[in-house]
């Protein structure tokens, strides 16, 4: 009998707990999203051709929370591993022995797994301030990606504006390292962006507008690197079986970039995907390339593509991509 009473006492205090547990994520919203993608990836350059295998896994946690005033605060972080990515390891110090006070850890390349730096914001109708690791004015604006070039995107020749501009970083603080903030609005078919960080005193903006299911954006940036974007434009919209966008980019003295993109459906599962793009002072100066993205169901894909790439160097990959 006392022993039936604390069974029952223990399901009780397990069940308050829940419920306790229960309602702290019910006054918030806590999401969970992303994709994976393995597949092979070849390259061909002066030094040589390899072909390896490729593959990304990234998981997104968005949590948000709405004040009494209806003012939504949230923030997104992720945590992805490339197969590329380097494991950390320990630098033995200026002493060369390890285990000793001098002692350190390093990664020798792009960062493993684990949690990136945060993006937090505020959000009111269609007005946004966003602080730590922006989105960018230049990597968010329309037509700056207008195609996801076969599984790894193949050297993103596609992108006129070139990265040269503060980025949302999937592996590391991004401009949450040197105070990035930024301030978004929209409203109706009009939206803005403007965004600021330390690296190199960037200040950059865009303002966009839709009519007759045409884009049109322009944008700007000041900073204090000769390299980095000064001024780019683009449209994109759609002519009957093709979407199609024009961009061009002033990246000062990474040299002008024009690009011409274009995603047509080959069946009622199968689009294609094409690009050529002439970059100012690159050694092959003309880039291009085409792929396929076919649709398997459930949030799975089957992608492949080949890009003809500035440096003159080629690449091409092949594999499936799940989304979650």
């Amino acid at each position: 009998m006392n022993s039936n009473r604390g069974k029952t006492h223990e399901k009780v205090l397990f069940a308050t707990t829940a419920l306790v547990a229960t309602a702290g994520v019910a006054a918030a919203d806590v999401t969970f999203g992303g994709y994976g993608r393995f597949g092979i990836l070849y390259n061909d350059t002066a030094a040589g051709d390899s072909t390896d295998v490729t593959s990304r896994f990234r998981l997104q946690i968005d949590a948000t929370a709405e004040s009494d005033a209806g003012v939504v605060f949230g923030a997104r972080a992720r945590i992805q591993q490339n197969n590329s990515d380097e494991q950390q390891s320990i630098n033995e110090g200026p002493d060369n022995v390890l285990g000793t006070a001098d002692d350190f850890a390093e990664n020798a390349g792009p960062a493993g797994t684990g949690i990136n730096g945060v993006r937090f914001f505020a959000r009111t109708g269609g007005f946004e301030v966003g602080v730590g690791n922006i989105f960018g004015a230049l990597e968010s604006m329309p037509g700056q990606y207008p195609i996801d070039l076969g599984l790894t995107g193949l050297g993103y020749d596609y992108t006129a504006f070139g990265g040269n501009g503060d980025a949302y970083s999937s592996g590391g603080n991004g401009a949450a390292g040197s105070n990035g903030v930024e301030v978004m609005y929209s409203a109706g078919d009009l939206s803005v962006h403007v965004s600021a960080s330390d690296t190199n005193d960037r200040v950059a903006g865009y303002v966009a507008y839709t009519w007759s299911g045409w884009t049109f954006a322009v944008g700007g940036q000041d900073s204090d690197d000769a390299g980095d974007t000064e001024f780019t434009a683009t449209a994109g919209g759609s002519f009957g079986i093709a979407d199609v966008t024009l961009a061009f980019a002033d990246n000062g003295t990474n040299g002008d970039r024009v690009v011409l993109a274009g995603r047509f459906d080959v069946g009622a599962a199968t689009d294609v995907e094409v690009y050529v793009a002439d970059q100012d002072g690159a050694g092959n100066d003309t880039g291009y390339g085409v792929d396929f993205n076919h649709d398997l169901g459930g949030g799975v894909s089957l992608r492949g593509g080949v890009a003809h790439r500035f440096n003159g160097d080629d690449r091409a990959d092949m594999g499936v991509r799940f989304n979650f």
